[in-house]
């Protein structure tokens, strides 16, 4: 078993002005990961990373998820790429859905978003390993595009998913699969297998390598036995093959700094 990476999410019901001590708590403790949300209308998840890396040195910082249907690919590969170069190694983009309610606030609900996930994944990730796309499809349409600016080092591109269709998605188009935290609480390891073996078929099925399984798991930072619930989730997740275990506090007590004295080496 390999040891999985470790995380905490700095949820959008915190305002940005505290992000930056989040953040430095996070990369002081030793925390591998740091990962934002782009919620409708919450703060901006590229903007977040962007000020989030600049403050630190170290952790990794992801965003969990950009919504496809708020951005033209071609400009999230210029953003992507331009973070990727400035910060080599240390940011973490997650493309998916949205949620389709918020999609259709904004005038931007796709009539088929597993049609648009896939057609603007496969661009952004041609794009961000310095292809000219040309792709008239049924949402995504580029006429000769290429960055400028590739990336020297890509960041795996992944995709969040909850549904089998879209964890499939994942593997066969995607370098990964990122699940959400389910209200309930940690999934049963049985799930999370479920989930891996699913995102290691669709991708051997094209010939790639098995891609990264990132999990939100959230847990409530004042139970008692915090250090003991973290540690036997990070072992049971690990064992079922996820490769980030990434802890978020619940929406009404957000601040992720009890996790993070939890989860510190």
């Amino acid at each position: 078993m390999t040891k999985p990476r470790v995380g905490v999410v700095f949820r959008p019901q915190s305002p940005p002005e505290e992000l930056r001590a989040a953040a430095l708590g996070a990369e002081a403790a030793g925390i591998d990961e740091l990962w934002l949300w782009e919620d409708c209308f919450s703060e901006g998840g590229l903007t977040s990373a962007a000020a989030a890396l600049a403050w630190t040195s170290r952790i990794t910082v992801g965003v969990g998820l950009l919504p496809v249907p708020l951005r033209n690919p071609a400009l999230a590969a210029m953003e992507i790429a331009t973070l990727a170069r400035v910060f080599p190694g240390r940011f973490q983009p997650v493309l998916g859905h949205g949620v389709l309610d918020w999609m259709a606030q904004v005038g931007a609900r796709a009539a088929s978003p597993m049609t648009l996930l896939r057609e603007y994944t496969t661009a952004v990730r041609a794009l961000l390993h310095g292809e000219t796309v040309t792709v008239d499809g049924r949402y995504v349409h580029l006429d000769a595009v290429a960055l400028d600016w590739p990336p020297a080092q890509v960041p795996p591109l992944v995709v969040g998913a909850r549904g089998p269709k879209t964890i499939a998605l994942a593997g066969e188009f995607g370098d990964g699969v990122l699940l959400d935290a389910p209200e309930t609480g940690p999934l049963e390891p049985s799930a999370v297998r479920a989930v891996v073996e699913t995102v290691n078929s669709a991708a051997a099925a094209v010939g790639r390598p098995a891609p990264q399984v990132v999990s939100f798991v959230e847990v409530d930072p004042a139970r008692a036995d915090l250090a003991d619930a973290v540690a036997g989730v990070l072992t049971q997740y690990g064992e079922s093959g996820v490769t980030s275990v990434v802890f978020q506090a619940p929406g009404a007590a957000p601040d992720p700094a009890a996790l993070v004295a939890a989860l510190a080496p």
